[in-house]
């Protein structure tokens, strides 16, 4: 079965004082087995709104208007209320921007890992919690017994995270859609995180699409780009191509707002690559350069 998710001219809109504001102008994307596709661009572009309205998880008053979304031979964007709940976490796993508001905080996280198992119709035992400990283990979670019996408020932000990346991956989802999912963590700790979402995603099989702002993030995660300015994607491709030879104005930009090192600026000329091609672009040199964070 063809487990791509297939994106076809949505278009998302918000009714406003002001008037319908076009949140998503009919935008087209896929994201294939086992890659990872990373969304960019300024807050306000739209990604967010992407991910959520895939997942009809968008509330009032944005409501979507025209396109589809396909996943697994799914119309998602026809499903009911009751039927998309079923491919959310166990076809499609979701992670916020948020740990904590994706915690219950009087609930106990052992508990709150059997509430999902509930969800979708199986019945917690011992081996769904064994699940949940090897889950919590493989994502870095110290002392994974320890905190299946405490609560969201006793855990760090990066715990956190961990836990919810675990709850997402509990009912072994085939794509995983991350929005901006380390942006409250510090850089060491959203590095062992990310490092950690790669690991379980793309290199055990899945897909991911991650939202972020960071163009370090997509270089040294995601196979492709994804590039969003006021609703629209602008450019997409490989990270490689993109970052290194962009085409639109937009794209350019946002790579020349990462600073370059000062050995590289020195040695390129502005309007051109590392390579000496005439695109404008972030030198091949600086993509190696925002891998390593």
């Amino acid at each position: 079965m063809n487990r791509s998710l297939q994106v076809r001219e949505l278009v998302t809109e918000f009714n406003t004082s002001g008037g319908v504001v076009r949140a998503l102008d009919g935008i087209s994307f896929d994201v294939r087995d086992n890659e990872a596709v990373g969304i960019v661009g300024e807050s306000g572009s739209g990604k967010s709104t992407v991910v959520r309205s895939i997942t009809k998880l968008l509330m009032p008053p944005g409501r979507v208007t025209a396109g589809t979304a396909t996943f697994a031979g799914h119309s998602l964007l026809d499903l009911a209320e009751r039927e998309i709940r079923r491919i959310r976490g166990k076809d499609i796993g979701f992670i916020a921007q948020n740990p904590f508001s994706a915690l219950n905080p009087v609930t106990r996280i052992e508990k709150q890992f059997a509430n999902i198992a509930k969800a979708h119709g199986e019945k917690p035992d011992a081996s769904t919690r064994d699940r949940a400990l090897q889950l919590l283990d493989s994502t870095g979670v110290n002392d994974p017994e320890r905190v299946m019996r405490g609560y969201a408020h006793e855990l760090s932000g990066g715990m956190a995270q961990r836990v919810v990346i675990a709850m997402a991956l509990y009912l072994n989802p085939q794509l995983v859609i991350a929005d901006e999912p380390t942006t409250a963590l510090d850089l060491t700790v959203q590095r062992q995180v990310l490092d950690t979402l790669r690991r379980l995603t793309v290199e055990s099989g899945r897909s991911m699409l991650i939202v972020t702002h960071d163009l370090g993030v997509v270089a040294k995660y995601c196979d492709r780009v994804i590039v969003m300015f006021r609703g629209n994607i602008v450019e997409q491709g490989d990270v490689s191509d993109v970052f290194v030879r962009p085409q639109h104005p937009y794209t350019i930009s946002l790579l020349n707002s990462v600073i370059r090192p000062k050995n590289e600026a020195s040695n390129v000329r502005p309007g051109t690559s590392a390579s000496g091609s005439s695109a404008p672009g972030l030198p091949s040199a600086q993509l190696t350069e925002a891998r390593r964070f």
